[in-house]
């Protein structure tokens, strides 16, 4: 005869069941819990995204895109060392600019001055008149290649990031460099800034994303989450939040403070390279292998995965 699960029953309490090893196993204690529902957010639904169009020109990889903030045409840095800006409604090229001597790594449109912003592997940083189809100014200052840039929204400073570790500050109209923001082990290659603190977010080689106070020229603070490099990040367009790239995976966080909010559900498994967020919630990832993935910003959940086609 086997013992029998002691039964203790307080009067006014929900009695549990518990199952002694070696008692029978008739019940399962999951049965009798109580089911709490799940706090997790639902995923939104979004519609499946379509590839309509393929642009080929580039001679090389295109290892960056910026667009119009006018929607009207977009830009596109290859290491084909050109910088080709598209039409945007008819994918038809009008224009090709060049002038760097390495691939292009990063471009940014200004939002307020008809001004290109360039970066590449051969340490310069350029501004383009659009007006003009030229380079109207140079940033020297970097001691390697340039990986990244970004513009400030709200005064005229330009950021860059590249493989000497240091993201550093340029006074866009008179080519000065305001200050060197150091603290990274490893190349700085992925930037946002926003108007208000943190003004300045880096992500970096060496794993971590450090916010920095623009007017001291100091670190605010590290966020140490990720293993491996951290290549992209996005900021939501609406929300206080911000969502980082790495091989290991894509990580949530709240601003300004950093916080960890939470991982995406699934892993790539794959270095991400790429990494944007729409108004509606939707992310976007795209990896070395090829993969496009799309992730509702809510909940985490990854709703749609594509492949590239290999092109000729």
């Amino acid at each position: 005869m086997l013992p029998k699960a002691p039964e203790s029953a307080v009067p006014g309490k929900n009695t549990t069941v518990l199952s002694i090893p070696g008692s029978s196993d008739r019940f399962s204690t999951s049965a009798l819990m109580e089911r709490l529902p799940s706090r997790w957010p639902k995923p939104v639904w979004h519609a499946p995204w379509k590839n309509y169009r393929v642009i080929s020109g580039h001679l090389g990889w295109v290892r960056s895109i910026a667009f119009d903030p006018g929607n009207e045409w977009f830009c596109t840095g290859s290491a084909d060392r050109t910088i080709k800006i598209w039409d945007l409604a008819s994918g038809t090229l009008k224009l090709t600019l060049t002038g760097h001597i390495e691939q292009v790594r990063g471009l940014a449109v200004s939002q307020r001055h008809t001004y290109l912003f360039s970066a590449g592997d051969d340490k310069q940083v350029k501004c383009w008149d659009l007006e003009q189809n030229k380079v109207i100014r140079s940033y020297h200052g970097h001691l390697s290649g340039v990986y990244c840039l970004a513009l400030h929204p709200t005064i005229d400073v330009l950021l860059t990031g590249g493989r000497d570790s240091v993201c550093r500050v340029w006074d866009i109209r008179t080519k000065a460099h305001v200050s060197a923001l150091t603290g990274h082990d490893n190349t700085v290659c992925s930037v946002f800034a926003r108007p208000t603190d943190p003004q300045v977010v880096t992500g970096s080689h060496d794993t971590t994303i450090k916010f920095w106070d623009l007017v001291a020229g100091k670190t605010m603070c590290t966020l140490t989450h990720h293993k491996k490099s951290v290549r992209a990040m996005a900021l939501h367009p609406k929300e206080k939040s911000f969502a980082s790239a790495s091989a290991d995976n894509i990580k949530k966080w709240s601003l300004p403070k950093g916080e960890f909010l939470h991982n995406m559900l699934s892993q790539q498994k794959t270095i991400l390279n790429a990494m944007a967020v729409n108004e509606d919630g939707v992310l976007a990832t795209a990896g070395d292998n090829g993969s496009m993935w799309f992730w509702d910003w809510k909940s985490g959940h990854n709703f749609q995965q594509e492949q590239t086609i290999v092109q000729p």
